[in-house]
């Protein structure tokens, strides 16, 4: 799989931070513990999903210094000492970094605020100097009802994928960041914007006066679009 071989090519981060469409606050939470448990939010899968570990250290000292970025960029912010990591961070990451032993912590979205996304991403971009690798978790196409085991991927889901790396790559962040852009297939590609919005916290913490570039497309049980996109200077090897 394409993350596997994700890490290897990147350089390594001191710290991680991930945007995750699995976890909504307000005001926006930021994970505190020096050892995060992790949440199974999911149901109904396979009993070994529910055994697996990722025992990556939180960042408190980190945790901190975000929230005071954020605070500064006008985003009320608020420490959650015992919340753990979702799936929406560690799964991705097990996969990035099976060893576990990169100080991460997560960062709740807004609800329904795409004017505190992209300040959120602002805030957060001033933490990349550091050596911070910043995730937004979510999905590009994201409708569990069009869920097919036949992985037949339907015009309406092509069409979106389409638009979406058209506005990432050529068109900018204001055709993405106002809903009233939005084509008439994203009704049915997210029927709630979470799992699409962390790609906005991610574009502006990575630069969003600059296009980002797709580095990875598919599509999973046929609807569902796991395509990766990279912001900001551009990584060797990605």
């Amino acid at each position: 799989m394409w993350l596997r071989a994700l890490g290897a090519k990147l350089p390594r981060p001191q710290h991680i931070i991930v945007v995750s469409a699995h976890w909504i606050a307000d005001p926006v939470a930021i994970t505190g513990a020096a050892r995060p448990d992790l949440i199974y939010d999911f149901y109904g899968f396979p009993d070994p999903l529910y055994d697996m570990q990722y025992p990556a250290p939180g960042d408190p000292a980190l945790a901190a210094r975000v929230q005071t970025a954020l605070h500064r960029a006008g985003v009320d912010a608020v420490i959650d000492p015992a919340r753990g990591f979702d799936h929406g961070a560690w799964a991705p990451l097990k996969m990035i970094y099976p060893e576990a032993d990169i100080p991460t912590i997560q960062v709740s979205l807004p609800h329904d605020r795409p004017d505190k996304l992209l300040e959120m991403g602002d805030a957060l971009r001033s933490l990349r100097d550091d050596k911070t690798l910043i995730i937004g978790s979510g999905a590009t196409v994201h409708n569990l009802k069009a869920i097919n085991l036949r992985n037949d991927t339907a015009p309406w889901a092509q069409s979106f994928e389409q638009w979406l790396l058209e506005v990432v790559e050529q068109k900018g962040i204001d055709e993405l960041a106002n809903p009233s852009n939005w084509p008439a297939e994203f009704a049915m590609a997210h029927p709630t914007a979470e799992h699409l919005t962390p790609l906005l916290v991610a574009w502006t913490a990575g630069d969003r006066t600059r296009p980002g570039r797709r580095v990875y497309a598919g599509f999973d049980y046929g609807n569902i679009g796991m395509s990766c996109f990279a912001f900001g200077e551009d990584v060797p090897g990605v």
